[in-house]
């Protein structure tokens, strides 16, 4: 028997929860990394990139990710909850 998926559509939370669980703590903590370590691996390849379009691609790369991890950091910041 198949079992019925919820058809009702994701709503967005306006912000984040005071607290998160362990599962979600150890998300974030992956996330963290995977984003600390292609920021890391952008910046050593476009180090090692002779062709300046390509450098440049790769430092937009590492640059994205560097935003992401800050965003992340700061959303996982107490006081970024209280403004």
């Amino acid at each position: 028997m198949q079992q019925q998926m919820n058809t009702q559509p994701h709503e967005m939370m306006a912000q984040p929860p005071e607290m998160i669980s362990t599962k979600d703590a150890l998300y974030l903590t992956d996330a963290l990394s995977w984003n600390l370590l292609a920021m890391k691996k952008a910046h050593f390849f476009a180090s090692q990139c002779q062709d300046q379009e390509i450098k440049q691609a790769i430092e937009r790369v590492g640059q994205m990710h560097q935003r992401h991890y800050q965003q992340l950091l700061h959303q996982l910041q107490p006081s970024a909850h209280m403004q």
